[in-house]
């Protein structure tokens, strides 16, 4: 009986609409496959954007450290991740969505984490990374405890982030960095206004017949992780890498009001000084 009991239990985890979130989006309303279709579409703009990010990041990833690459290459899981998620509504679906990004954020904190910043025990990245990656898994094996809760971490997680963009920009005097940096800010609040306006204001959007704030918001982060993602690598080729003479462009034309950022190196390692 155990055993049939842990089989039922285990296929629960896989099963549409086991998991305890329900967002605002009212459910199967465009198809009997799909629980939360615009939540569902809306996932896939991070298959957009990671491609691009991937490639236009690629001359600092290759001057810096190819590790890079992973950053955008999870955001590739998360929007995978997302989609099922929103699609089936399991809980399965749910542990995927959060721990990707959690991963994301993980790896985020290892790479690029300010070395002035770093505890008084921490004397280098290697040290720290390992430390970060322990956290990490430590997080992922904790986080089964407490379902429910995930989300509200990891937009913790998202606010030390801004707190430390923050601290970085007091002593920059790069105006494109600091345009880049408000609105890489500005991004992320909106974002995060969605997320809470249909956690928690539901029933006045349904009201208004306009169900969709969770889709919007995964548009607006993936957007704002690229616009954040680039203003810190910025920062810390600045830093680590000072020698490539590193500047800020927006894809697809530099002359446009909107567009992805990306870091262009003026210098290489041929031009480093050496004694």
């Amino acid at each position: 009986m155990g055993g049939v009991y842990s089989s039922e239990k285990m296929a629960g985890v896989f099963a549409y609409e086991s998991s305890e979130i329900d967002w605002c989006e009212d459910n199967y309303k465009h198809s009997e496959h799909v629980v939360e279709y615009f939540n569902t579409m809306s996932s896939f703009f991070f298959f957009i954007i990671s491609p691009i990010m991937l490639y236009l990041l690629h001359p600092y990833a290759k001057e810096r450290n190819m590790a890079i690459h992973m950053v955008w290459s999870l955001m590739l899981f998360v929007g995978l991740f997302s989609a099922y998620f929103h699609m089936t509504l399991s809980f399965f679906g749910q542990m995927l969505d959060e721990l990707s990004i959690l991963w994301v954020l993980g790896v985020g904190y290892a790479l690029w984490f300010p070395r002035r910043l770093y505890p008084s025990f921490i004397k280098d990245r290697s040290t720290f990374s390992s430390l970060v990656l322990l956290v990490t898994v430590i997080s992922t094996l904790s986080s089964f405890f407490k379902p429910t809760a995930n989300a509200y971490v990891l937009n913790c997680l998202g606010l030390h982030l801004v707190y430390v963009v923050v601290l970085e920009m007091r002593s920059c005097t790069d105006m494109k960095a600091v345009r880049l940096a408000k609105l890489s800010v500005a991004l992320w609040v909106l974002a995060i206004s969605c997320w809470v306006s249909d956690r928690f204001g539901c029933s006045f959007w349904q009201r208004l017949n306009f169900c969709y704030l969770h889709g919007i918001w995964h548009i607006l982060i993936v957007i704002a992780v690229a616009y954040a993602s680039t203003l810190i690598a910025y920062l810390d080729a600045y830093y680590e890498i000072p020698y490539s003479l590193p500047g800020l462009q927006y894809w697809p034309c530099d002359k446009w009001a909107v567009g992805l950022p990306h870091i262009v190196l003026r210098g290489t390692t041929k031009t480093q000084k050496r004694c």
